[in-house]
Order: structure tokens, then sequence, then C-alpha cells
């Protein structure tokens, strides 16, 4: 290379460390150590090796680029706008201020280009797994002859703090026993974490531990030697079998004369001073926020051969639909996110009074669901034949032949939840993912994320109660329901029968905009007359609806069979009840008001509200005068029937408690 090049392409990777300066003094905030560590290793990628069309960035054969070391954001918003995507100097101006498009860690759906979401630490690596596998799924299941339609890579730049989160490992373990060779994580191997250096917490030897995981490893030397990280990712994309790991060693806050190699530079400005030094020593000279007009157009020429490479994709693309016309449009059609017309046409039926668990009837469903939905592709933590997330007839995916739609996870609930959020992500598949519903709090980082980025992941969660029995309080969730009613943008079904859980997966697939959980049951329940459309609404009358009631029973799952044989009993007393079942309350928070007045009349002040599970949050329901019968405390290892039993989810108690109710209404 000819020294003006070399030249060009210092000045060039310095402009990463120029604006991300600029950006963190502006903001006060921030943190400037790792993108100025690892701009030569950013440069490298968006400008050399990554084919990616910055003016199309949903073209659906792009690479994906995950920043997974999230608190270093400066790096990802200085080349996104360097290689012209839709952002602006403005917008680097307001980093991490209110309205900016430039957030402290990246938010996908927020700014163009940001692939996921990341700055909890583990989770954008293992985010790229899911991506990968979806890459590979496609590819094995769409591809034909020459005509490859799916054929890109996943990068990653993953930092000693990703690296060190639990979640990572269990996705990377994953990734190499599937062999994802598109997948190529680039390790910033700076030494560095916010307490000091990474020897005094993590002494690992990080590329054993990836070879034996079943990855190909690399060694950078120097973070900022271009040709050595370009020769490493060349040798990284001849290997197919595998996934990739580049140690690349960088030092954090490179440049700056007091503070490189520091922990005080990870997530702090460097301050007037120390900014003004640090570009004097990388010779920087040009004016806070403006880029040299060679440097800006040496970073544009990638939007160039992006768009040269997305209009070859187009031919291929073409030419594809003229050889296999209905393959290119199923194709089309998952990409798009649409689903089949008639989807739901094939649901299972069952006989009113037939008693059937509720995970078993969402067994039903899915098979049904997916034999209309090929898009639809997911698996549990190893709980498949106590989850029932079976697909008959559908291989699991495996090194060398990822064309099946069954995921093998293994115990890795985090790492499942984390590979659900890439496969959606990608686009092209509908993920589920299961397990028991307690070790939702060995998912609840990626989970949170699924409903941060609006992103249609199905969580199927059974054993959702005491009532599972015998496996002890370990087991039985309590507190875990209304926790996930917490979080924003989740829909939690919680089904009383199996009719109410077809609709409930009807529900969670037609979803576009966010993740949703199905709490299903380990014991049979009694199967229900249920009113087409009733679960999408959240809330409806199971009971009594034709009648004046003198007490409103409310109750969600398996107790609302509770509350019709306690509707019985009081009605032997003269006593007249409605039984609401309330299987989803964000849905039925969303309906007008007219039609929640029409289910939960606010005139009938004599409430029960029955769920087997925290009573928190259910005040508001039962009102001043009502009662909740719930559990707020651990349960007991026994028979789920006598469980219930010993902790009031019985009938008897259910009607003695609406007695209470209407007596203090009656004053």
């Amino acid at each position: 290379m000819s020294n003006p090049e070399q030249a060009l392409r210092t000045r060039a990777v310095n402009t990463i460390r120029a604006l991300t300066i600029d950006a963190t003094q502006a903001s006060g905030d921030g943190h400037p150590g790792m993108p100025m560590g690892a701009a030569a290793v950013g440069y490298t990628l968006f400008r050399h090796a990554m084919v990616h069309d910055p003016g199309a960035p949903g073209w659906w054969n792009r690479d994906r680029y995950v920043q997974s070391a999230g608190h270093g954001s400066m790096l990802q918003y200085a080349l996104l706008y360097l290689t012209g995507y839709d952002l602006s100097l403005d917008d680097l101006r307001g980093y991490r201020q209110w309205g900016s498009r430039t957030p402290g860690h990246p938010e996908f759906g927020h700014t163009p280009g940001v692939e996921t979401t990341t700055g909890p630490l583990g989770q954008g690596i293992s985010t790229a797994v899911g991506m990968a596998l979806a890459e590979a799924h496609l590819a094995a299941r769409y591809n034909r002859d020459d005509l490859r339609v799916v054929d890109h890579h996943t990068y990653v730049i993953a930092s000693d703090g990703d690296l060190m989160e639990g979640v990572s490992g269990e996705a990377s373990s994953l990734a190499g026993h599937l062999g994802l060779g598109k997948l190529i994580v680039l390790y910033d191997d700076n030494g560095i974490s916010i307490d000091g250096p990474t020897s005094i917490t993590f002494s690992e030897d990080v590329p054993a531990r990836y070879r034996a995981y079943g990855w190909h490893v690399q060694s950078v030397a120097d973070g900022n030697d271009v040709d050595a990280l370009l020769h490493a990712i060349a040798q990284a994309k001849a290997v197919g079998d595998r996934p990739s790991l580049i140690a690349v060693r960088t030092t954090i806050g490179y440049g700056s004369p007091k503070l490189a190699g520091t922990s005080k530079v990870h997530g702090s400005p460097l301050g007037a001073d120390e900014a003004a030094a640090t570009k004097e020593a990388l010779g920087i000279d040009w004016p806070a926020f403006t880029v040299p007009d060679d440097v800006l157009g040496h970073y544009r020429q990638a939007a160039v051969e992006g768009a040269e490479a997305h209009a070859a994709w187009r031919a291929t693309w073409s030419a594809y639909e003229a050889a296999h016309p209905d393959l290119a449009a199923e194709f089309a059609r998952v990409m798009h996110g649409e689903l089949p017309d008639d989807v739901a046409d094939d649901l299972p039926t069952w006989e009113t009074g037939s008693t059937v668990a509720t995970r078993k009837a969402s067994q039903a469903a899915l098979h049904a669901l997916a034999r209309r939905a090929p898009e639809l592709v997911g698996g549990s933590a190893d709980l498949a034949g106590s989850n029932l997330t079976d697909l008959p007839d559908e291989r699991a995916m495996a090194a060398g032949d990822h064309a099946g739609r069954v995921i093998h996870f293994g115990i890795r609930e985090h790492a499942m939840a984390a590979i659900g959020n890439g496969l959606a992500l990608h686009g092209g598949v509908r993920p589920f993912v299961s397990t028991f519903l307690v070790f939702a709090d060995y998912l609840r980082p990626a989970l949170r994320l699924s409903a941060l980025m609006g992103q249609p992941v199905i969580y199927v969660l059974t054993h959702d109660s005491i009532g599972l029995g015998g496996d002890g309080p370990t087991h039985q969730p309590i507190e875990t329901l209304a926790s996930l009613r917490a979080m924003p943008n989740l829909e939690v079904f919680r089904p009383a029968d199996a009719r109410e859980t077809a609709q409930a997966w009807v529900e969670a697939l037609r979803r576009r905009d966010g993740p949703t959980v199905l709490a299903l049951t380990r014991q049979n329940v009694p199967t229900l007359e249920v009113p087409a459309g009733a679960v999408a609404r959240g809330g409806y009358v199971q009971a009594g609806a034709d009648e004046d009631a003198d007490v409103l029973l409310v109750a969600t799952g398996s107790e609302v069979a509770v509350a019709l044989a306690a509707r019985e009993l009081l009605a032997g007393d003269g006593v007249r009840a409605r039984v609401v079942s309330l299987p989803s309350r964000e849905r039925f928070a969303k309906q007008d008001e007219a039609y929640r007045e029409s289910v939960l009349p606010g005139a009938l002040r004599a409430r029960v509200v029955v769920e087997a599970a925290a009573t928190f949050g259910w005040e508001g329901v039962a009102g001043d005068h009502g009662e909740v019968i719930g559990i707020d405390r651990f349960g007991a290892s026994a028979p789920g029937a006598k469980v219930m039993e010993a902790f009031g989810f019985t009938p008897q108690n259910v009607a003695d408690a609406a007695r209470r109710s209407l007596a203090r209404v009656r004053g």
C-alpha cells in the first residue's frame, strides 16, 4: 500500500476517534474508551469486510453487525454516519440527549442501521447467534443450486465484559455445537473493565475456551493493524463449518496521553485538556464535528460498493423468482413477516367438558399452526417432553444441517431467549422458545429486550402454578406472573382451557410488535364454552352474562373452573354470580371503556379474584369491598390437587369469600 493510501486509512480510523471525543465532550457523558481503542476494527468491518448497503439498511441479504459492547455506541454511530446511513452530524451532536437518534446504548428501531439493542453485556453476542442461525436455516431451506438468495455473515464486536457474562458462554457453546460458520466475533481484548484491569477478575484463556466450544480461533496482536484484521477476517470466512473468534489486542482510549490503557477512560469524557492533547497526539487537525472531504469520500465508497452488491443480489433474486416462483413467494412472505391467510384453519377442537392440560392443548395448536406456517421455528431448554413443544415430522437443526425447524437449546434458558431475539430480528422465522414458567427468571434479561425491541418471540412457559404438584416450591411459580405483567410491551396469556389456549396461540402468532408469554398448566382442566375471539379481547364473561349478578368472580387459567364451581354453590343459596375469565390483563386493558364496563361493571362491587399466584396487582380489580384469593408465600411438595386445596383454591373457599364480599357491600 502506498504512503498516501496508508495515510488516508490512518486519518479514516482517527476520524472515528475524533467524533467519539467530540460527542462525549459535548454530551458530558458517555464511554469514549472502547470506540477509541476499537476504531480500526470498526473501520475494517464497515469499510472493507462487510457487505452492506447504507442506502437500503433493510436489504435481506446484508451482513449483520452487532456491537455487543453497546456502551461504546459512538463507534457504531460514527461508522453509520461515515458510510452513509441515514444519520447526520447533528445526530452525533445530540449524543445521549433527549429526542436524539443516538442514545447512550444502541437501540433497534431507533437508529437506522442498528440491528439489535445492546448494552446489557452478553446480550449482543448471544443475539447474534440467533441471527447466524436464522441465516443458516433460511439458506438451507430456500437456496437452490447456484441461486443463493441467502448468503451473508453476522459480525460481532464483543468486549471482555461480554465474555464474562454467563449468557455469552451459553450461546457460544451452542453456536459451536451447531457449526454456525457465518458467525464471526471480533473480541476487543483491551484488558480493562470499569473497576480496573480485567486481571482482577478474569484470568482465563479466552481463545482456549472458544476452541473448546468448537470455534475457529485466531489472534491479532495489534488492533490498529488493518491488514492483519483483514487477513484474519478472510481466514474466518474461509472456515464454513465453525464460528470464528478473532481475539484482537487493543488499547482502551487509544491516543490519550494520560488515560489510554486505564479504566478512567472507560465511562467518562476525556475532559477539555486531555481531548485537545489526544487530538494533537493523533494528528487530528480538523474542527470538532467535521470530517475531512477525502476521509468522507473514502468512507462513502462503502455505500457505492454496497449498492452494487445489492443490485447484483437483485439480479439473482429475479432469476430465483423465475426459476422457483412458489419458493420465492414464500420467502418474500416470511421476510415481510406476513402470515398465511389460512394459518388458523386447522386448529384442533375439543368436546365441552373433556379434560386436558393447557400445555397439551398448546401442543395440538402448535402442530396445527406449524403445518400452515413453515416459518414457525423453535424449541425448548431441554424440556420438550414436558413443555410439549415438539414439531412432528420435523428434524432438529444440527451442524451441517440447519434445514430443520426444531432447535434443541439445551439447558440454556438465558441464551435460548437471546437467540430467539436474534431469530426474530433477522427475519424470515417466527421463533418460539419454551421452559417452565418459574424459569422465566433465568431468561428475563433477554425477554426484557424482546419487549423493548418489539420482537414477536413466543414464550411457551408451562407448569404455571402450585398445581404442578410434587416438584415443590423450587418449581412452583408464585411471583412470576405479577413480575411479567409489570414488563412494558409484554402480553401474558394464562388460558383457562384448551379452547382459550388455541385462541391464545393464534393471537401470539399474529402479534408483530412484541413478545407473548403463554402460561400453561401441567394438570388437566375442563374444556369450557369459549366464544370465538374472546381471548383476543383479553377477557370475557364466561358465565352469567344474561342475568343480573350479585357478585363477580374473576379468574385466570385453571382457577376459572374453580370459580365456575363456586358459582354453582352460590346459586344454591340464591346468590347470582358472574364468572369472568381474564386470560390477558394486557389485552383487556387495551379494550375500549364500554367493553371493559360490560365485562366488569363498576356498579358490581362484590368481587372475588382467584389466581394461584401472588395477589400483587389484583387489588384494583377486587376493589375496596372485594377479596383476592392468591398465594403470597412459597408453595409445597405434594400432589397438585392437594396443594391447591391446602392453599384455598377450592369452590367452597371462593364461595365463602364471595359471601363475605357481598355482606360488606350490603353493609
